[in-house]
């Protein structure tokens, strides 16, 4: 099955670099999430060379930039999942960038990166 993430649509790319391009994902856990992606095929995060960290850390501020502009957030998460056992269910690294807003998680802390093992959150 060809990689979801290596030829995108030129529509669906909504920010972007020489290194890596920005594109909403199909399956939102909020208004406006982002995914940044390599244009090169690389699994990892941790494979990523240091010129697509800088590349990927530009483009999250230029999303932003654009997401403060059009939806006016209250916060942001931004995550990678890496391997199966952390969620990672596309073999291409992808950034996740999640803007928040106030209510959209039951409790006070509720939604934040702890959050991701639901038993540890506290």
């Amino acid at each position: 099955m060809p990689c979801p993430f290596c030829n995108p649509a030129p529509e669906d790319i909504v920010a972007a670099n020489d290194i890596c391009y920005a594109r909403y994902d199909i399956h939102p856990v909020s208004p406006g999430h982002l995914l940044v992606i390599p244009f090169r095929h690389v699994e990892s995060y941790f494979d990523t060379t240091d010129e697509e960290r800088v590349a990927i850390a530009r483009l999250i501020d230029d999303c932003r930039a654009l997401t403060d502009r059009n939806r006016h957030p209250d916060g942001y998460n931004i995550g990678v999942n890496v391997g199966e056992a952390a969620g990672q269910n596309v073999m291409h690294v992808h950034i996740h960038f999640i803007p928040r807003y106030r209510g959209d998680a039951p409790g006070e802390h509720e939604g934040g990166v702890r959050g991701v093992l639901p038993c540890k959150s506290d």
